[in-house]
């Protein structure tokens, strides 16, 4: 049944779509659109198609990530998101593309998981956190829902990860996406809430250029050790076109 898509969307927002997922997303230039990061971290989620696998997308924004996985997992998907006009424009993006039946959106805050999500109840827990810690200093966007999208001002990295521990069932895969510069705090808080890094991606805007993200894969109560160095994940072209396997996880394979 055709949809329209007029009846999903509010005032000021749009229906953007990742075509190689045949999702579609709404979205707010006034408030929130997802970054490539989304995608990025999406694409590095381990395939699971059993249906009883429960799935948590912690700091879900307008849902995306958790939207992303909609094909690679079978199982159910809770969206947990702490600013109500992203938790709605989430909602209404599972109600747009039929997915009612498999996704759950918690507007609330991630520190009271637990008051709507079970202890050692999830098989994968995925977040895109904010990447910045909150130095009064620090020059902040006055737009205030992205704000706390990229600031630690409503959450840190200590408490996504002891909610990740938290959620997760033992052997249960955890994945972030994150900035390089904080990787050595990033494993040592993973380790303090007993998740053993098992993948790490780094991601680079183009070729001879420092990486600007981290894509982290780890497992609770995983043994120690044998943490693999993925290869590198190039952006851009320098022509400035995408890569071809960015290119791929946007369009799909042509």
């Amino acid at each position: 049944m055709e949809l329209n898509e007029q009846n999903y969307v509010h005032d000021g927002e749009r229906v953007d779509q990742l075509y190689s997922q045949n999702i579609k997303i709404i979205q707010s230039p006034e408030v929130f659109s997802f970054s490539l990061d989304a995608v990025l971290l999406a694409d590095f989620v381990r395939p699971d198609q059993k249906l009883k696998t429960r799935v948590v997308d912690l700091c879900a924004g307008n849902g995306a990530v958790g939207l992303f996985l909609n094909e690679k997992i079978r199982g159910q998907i809770t969206e947990i998101e702490l600013q109500p006009r992203l938790a709605d424009m989430a909602k209404r993006s599972v109600a747009l593309n039929q997915l009612v039946d498999r996704y759950q959106v918690l507007n609330m805050d991630i520190a009271d998981t637990f008051s709507q999500v079970p202890k050692d109840s999830a098989d994968i827990v995925v977040c895109n956190p904010p990447y910045f810690t909150d130095q009064p200093a620090s020059k902040k966007n006055p737009n205030q829902y992205l704000a706390i999208a990229r600031h630690e001002l409503t959450t840190n990295l200590d408490t996504v990860i002891e909610i990740m521990s938290g959620l997760l069932k033992m052997n249960g895969h955890g994945y972030l996406v994150h900035r390089p510069d904080r990787l050595p705090e990033i494993l040592s808080t993973l380790a303090a809430h007993r998740l053993a890094p098992k993948q790490i991606r780094f991601v680079y805007p183009k070729q001879g250029r420092n990486a600007n993200m981290v894509l982290i894969e780890a497992i609770k109560d995983g043994r120690k050790g044998g943490t693999k160095i993925l290869p590198p994940l190039i952006v851009s072209q320098d022509d400035d076109q995408y890569g071809p396997e960015v290119r791929e996880m946007l369009y799909g394979k042509r």
